[in-house]
């Protein structure tokens, strides 16, 4: 399971606040959207220990995952059925950063949508 409280990498945090900026689209939306694209992409995470979850953006898992929390805990362990807690918390944060590179360049709500 993932912990209750969760972050990101300063890269990535910066990355969903400039596309909120663009598109209104808040952090914790964004970043369901990036990890389920993530996911459909067919990234793997390889635990890195020098990468860092190092944002200042710690929100609770409800709050990051909203109603897509159960489904996405149950992704999680079926794509890394070894791992818990702060691990579990780092996948899902790979997951986001790989996901995010396809939508943080969208200047507005238009172009996000009609291209995802």
């Amino acid at each position: 399971m993932l912990p209750n409280r969760m972050q990101l990498s300063k890269t990535v945090e910066e990355q969903l606040k400039r596309l909120k900026k663009n598109t209104d689209i808040t952090p914790n939306v964004s970043a369901r959207i990036a990890f389920f694209r993530s996911v459909e992409s067919g990234f793997t995470y390889v635990n890195d220990a020098e990468k860092k979850l190092d944002g200042s953006l710690v929100l609770d898992k409800i709050t990051w995952l909203g109603e897509t929390q159960l489904i996405t805990e149950q992704v999680l362990k079926l794509k890394y059925p070894e791992l818990e807690g702060r691990e579990l918390q780092a996948a899902w944060a790979a997951h986001v950063e790989d996901g995010i590179a396809a939508l943080r360049n969208h200047k507005s709500i238009l172009t996000f949508s009609i291209l995802n």
